[in-house]
């Protein structure tokens, strides 16, 4: 089993109350070859919601919205209980949503809300990477 974002199923979780679907990542949830999770979603926060990037603040990586406001402590929580799920049916493989502060692996926004990418992981890449599970994107997941 693999687990994927949600959004990129289709579901319509992201920021902005949208999907980024690609029909190849949704066929696999339709086939129960996979399952889609949001850890935004499981975090606790709304869709739509503020947008978000990530920050270094005192040393320390910080989500903070587009409002100013400090997000950091639903996007650990969902990326702990993303975590929590694929430990559970023993995943080794995601599939998630390039550049997220929550799902982005390599590459993740730089925190100027203006579209420039930097080195870096979201929160829940981060975790998983960290816990030797295999991330993917909507750009390498056939590889």
């Amino acid at each position: 089993m693999i687990i994927v974002s949600s959004c990129l199923a289709g579901c319509e979780c992201r920021y902005d109350g949208k999907s980024n679907e690609v029909p190849e990542i949704k066929q696999m949830v339709l086939e129960n070859k996979a399952i889609a999770l949001c850890p935004e979603e499981l975090g606790g926060l709304s869709t739509p919601r503020i947008p978000c990037e990530i920050v270094l603040k005192e040393n320390e990586r910080k989500i903070i919205g587009q409002d100013q406001k400090d997000y950091t402590q639903e996007f650990s929580k969902g990326a702990e209980t993303f975590s929590n799920v694929a430990k559970a049916l023993n995943v080794k493989v995601v599939i998630l949503k390039a550049n997220s502060p929550s799902c982005g692996y390599g590459n993740i926004y730089d925190g100027s809300f203006t579209g420039t990418l930097t080195k870096g992981n979201g929160f829940t890449a981060e975790l998983l990477s960290k816990q030797g599970i295999q991330i993917k994107n909507e750009y390498n997941f056939k590889e």
